[in-house]
């Protein structure tokens, strides 16, 4: 067996080319991952200034993530329609239609904390997490499944 630059192996299997359903379900999923960006960068600028004792910064620091919440929807939502994964064979399916089901849910608490209008924000934002932590082994697994690395 010959050894690649890197480490990688000649004689290992690269993935097959993606068919069309299956790069609009890729397609559908960086819109999508935009989304969830969105979400992870308003749950961080809350998360820094949580433990300060200036409660106005929180407060804006809570508005921005509704704000946020608000646009990641509108990614979400946008990347979800695209995504249909009926476009996979059954072993991959099941990890490309886990990843849809956690997207939705991910979507259902941005509505949430969109349409609390940064009063509840910071106990939403637990529930948000919680939800990312869902996604991103999702994502972890459906991309072994297609036979990308994780990140």
């Amino acid at each position: 067996m010959a050894q690649l630059p890197g480490g990688a192996d000649s004689n290992a299997a690269a993935p097959p080319p993606p068919n069309p359903q299956q790069q609009r379900y890729m397609q559908g999923l960086r819109t999508a991952g935009r989304g969830v960006a969105q979400i992870k960068t308003g749950i961080d600028r809350l998360n820094r200034v949580r433990g300060s004792k200036d409660s106005s910064q929180v407060k804006v620091a809570a508005k921005r993530l509704t704000a946020y919440c608000s646009a990641a929807r509108s990614f979400i939502a946008s990347g979800r329609g695209q995504m249909d994964p009926v476009a996979y064979d059954p072993p991959t399916r099941k990890p490309a239609r886990e990843l849809t089901l956690q997207l939705d849910s991910l979507s259902l608490s941005a509505k949430e904390c969109q349409n609390a209008k940064g009063l509840a924000a910071q106990t939403l934002s637990t529930g948000l997490v919680a939800r990312l932590r869902a996604y991103d082994a999702a994502l972890a697994e459906f991309r072994t499944a297609i036979g990308l690395p994780n990140k």
